[in-house]
């Protein structure tokens, strides 16, 4: 595993393999990493040329493609782990500093950037040493709140209601938790991008904000780039919110034994099964998960079922943080 940070200046340089296509490299911002990229990705902040942290090379992968039947291929191993869709593309992740692509054919940039900056990103901020949660995050007056829940829960319409309430996203869909000091877990702000659907879009407003067009016809949800509203610096992570759907907006203090089920469950890296945790990596991260129960109150918050109640939900998280009661409930395993 790459210690985090740790630039690539040489790697980046590596000679092109036999049968790549030449392509302009870019470089980008997030994450806290210099990313070099020879895939177009404008949802990131542009940054200035120079060593990188991760390289990401469009080229062939000489690896098994799923068929039209299975529609994808997983495959981890100690230094590699490779991602395939059979409508998008292949991607390999070497030693969490690379991600070579290899895209379907007639798949474009923007197809390809929604599995990259997804799952495939994750995977990689786990193997650089990050707690990586599939949530939202939001900066609040130097604290913060971070959405989960199951699919259709509200993460990312929740996350945009408080936007629209003044405060700043720090990341959506995929939140990396810097854990080097046990006593503070940080958020480490990724990109300044909200992916909504079309109901949520219309019902809250998010100011000027950039709708890139739908990157396919099965994905319903539009990315919005902001103007604004993001935190660009680690924000201390203060209150982790499982969200479900209720009558009335309601927050209630989860204990560690049952949040710390919650953080498992919505870590990024258990979408994948047993195959990409093995055994001393499920330990860290066990240990990641338990880690952050001790040190960031958990709570399960009810948002009313309707886009013109999202606001009492936003109210209550507000008075949440700001009572200044966060201790969390403790655990020991």
């Amino acid at each position: 595993m790459m210690p985090r940070n740790e630039p690539l200046a040489a790697y980046s340089d590596h000679p092109r393999p036999h049968g790549r296509t030449a392509r302009e490299r870019r470089f980008y911002r997030a994450y806290g990493l210099t990313i070099a990229s020879e895939v177009t990705l404008p949802e990131l902040e542009p940054a200035a040329p120079g060593a990188a942290d991760v390289v990401i090379a469009v080229g062939p992968i000489d690896l098994p493609k799923p068929s039209l039947e299975a529609a994808t291929e997983f495959r981890f191993e100690a230094d590699q782990q490779y991602l395939a869709w059979q409508a998008v593309g292949a991607f390999l992740i070497s030693d969490g500093c690379r991600i070579d692509v290899e895209p379907a054919p007639g798949v474009d940039d923007m197809l390809i950037a929604f599995p990259l900056l997804g799952p495939v990103m994750a995977l990689l901020l786990h193997r650089r040493g990050l707690l990586v949660l599939h949530a939202s995050a939001i900066a609040v007056a130097g604290t913060s709140a971070i959405f989960m829940g199951d699919k259709g829960a509200g993460k990312s319409t929740t996350a945009s209601a408080m936007i629209r309430a003044g405060h700043d996203l720090l990341t959506d869909d995929v939140v990396a938790l810097d854990l080097a000091n046990p006593g503070e877990p940080m958020i480490v702000p990724g990109f300044p991008q909200i992916k909504l659907a079309a109901d949520a879009a219309a019902a809250i407003s998010l100011g000027e904000t950039e709708v890139r067009p739908q990157v396919h016809p099965a994905i319903d949800k539009m990315q919005h780039r902001l103007n604004g509203a993001f935190s660009a610096n680690r924000v201390p992570a203060t209150r982790i919110y499982i969200l479900e759907r209720g009558e009335k907006a309601a927050i209630t203090p989860l204990p560690g034994i049952a949040a710390l089920p919650a953080i498992i469950k919505f870590s990024y890296v258990t979408r994948f099964g047993r195959a990409a945790l093995p055994s001393d990596l499920a330990e860290v991260h066990l240990r990641q998960c338990a880690r952050l129960v001790d040190h960031v109150g958990v709570r399960r918050l009810e948002v009313p079922t309707g886009l013109d109640r999202i606001g009492e939900a936003v109210d209550l998280i507000e008075r949440d943080l700001a009572a200044g009661d966060l201790t969390p409930g403790r655990w020991r395993p």
